[in-house]
């Protein structure tokens, strides 16, 4: 079985100004824009003659790239709830949440999916503080301070110059059947590292949902660095419709897996749905390749 580690997590967009957005609301350092095309692009994204303009972020050590396609797809919809399966967001830690807070405040644009400002989940749900947030295009985020303490060893010293945002703990996707999906994300590797319900009023809160009541499971690449994969269950699931079939959609969005050693897998990169729609984006390395020093290809 090949190890992958989460590269990248690549979000749609179609507003002009979404990397400023990140930039001057969460510190997020914009590394450079490049257009992708061609018919290696267009077949890994499933769309005709593809071409976008690819827009790199990085947040301490880990990344975000914007795709803006040309022409665009459609917009985020307009109803949308933390239980529906196009929900994806992606948490960064903080090191002073009302520091982190305030910043975000402080840039217009944005609109909250947590009431009441950010939410102490009680130790049954890990004790953290916790912030739900939509970007100007409706992209959820979330702002994640770990109680004094308790804070992992991969956080623990980072920079704090930049602000208080210090980079992405993990991905989080919104599933119907917890059981599939673990069958699915244990096919390429991943393990489940802890398992908690969450509900009650703070979580209520933080998702913005009524009487909320998720299972949450945390997967890990074995002894392999870098931001991990949440699956969020909601008892009762959503109705609502699958994510978006076309990448072009702002409500896309991939996480970019690269193989963590050469001649891992065949050298094309692909894309994989999991069961409920949400694509991962596989990137193998050739065998050859450098792999302690290398840059992803589209």
């Amino acid at each position: 079985m090949s190890a992958w580690r989460v590269a990248r997590i690549s979000l749609t967009s179609a507003a002009p100004g979404a990397a400023a957005f990140y930039r001057d609301a969460l510190g997020f350092e914009v590394l450079g824009t490049e257009t992708r095309a061609g018919e290696g692009f267009a077949g890994l994204m499933e769309i005709p003659v593809a071409r976008a303009r690819a827009t790199r972020l990085r947040l301490g050590g880990e990344e975000v790239e914007l795709l803006a396609f040309d022409p665009p797809g459609l917009p985020y919809p307009a109803e949308r709830r933390a239980d529906d399966p196009w929900f994806r967001h992606f948490a960064i830690v903080v090191s002073d949440m009302q520091a982190a807070h305030a910043r975000l405040r402080g840039v217009p644009g944005w609109t909250a999916i947590s009431t009441g400002g950010p939410q102490r989940l009680p130790e049954s749900s890990g004790g953290v503080t916790a912030f739900k947030f939509r970007d100007p295009e409706g992209h959820p985020l979330e702002l994640l301070e770990f109680p004094p303490g308790r804070v992992p060893p991969a956080w623990r010293g980072r920079p704090t110059a930049a602000g208080p945002c210090l980079g992405i703990d993990h991905s989080a996707i919104t599933v119907t059947n917890v059981a599939a999906s673990l069958g699915f994300y244990g096919g390429l590797g991943f393990e489940a590292a802890a398992r908690t319900l969450n509900h009650g009023p703070e979580q209520a809160r933080l998702d913005g949902l009524s009487g909320a009541r998720a299972t949450v499971v945390a997967l890990h690449q074995p002894g392999v660095p870098g931001p991990h994969l949440e699956l969020l269950g909601y008892d009762p699931p959503s109705r609502a419709g699958p994510p978006p079939a076309s990448n072009a959609d702002v409500a896309a969005s991939r996480l970019v897996l690269e193989a963590m050693a050469s001649g891992a897998a065949e050298n094309a990169p692909r894309i994989l749905r999991d069961p409920d729609g949400h694509c991962i984006e596989l990137h193998p390395v050739p065998r050859g390749t450098d792999v302690s020093d290398r840059k992803l290809a589209w």
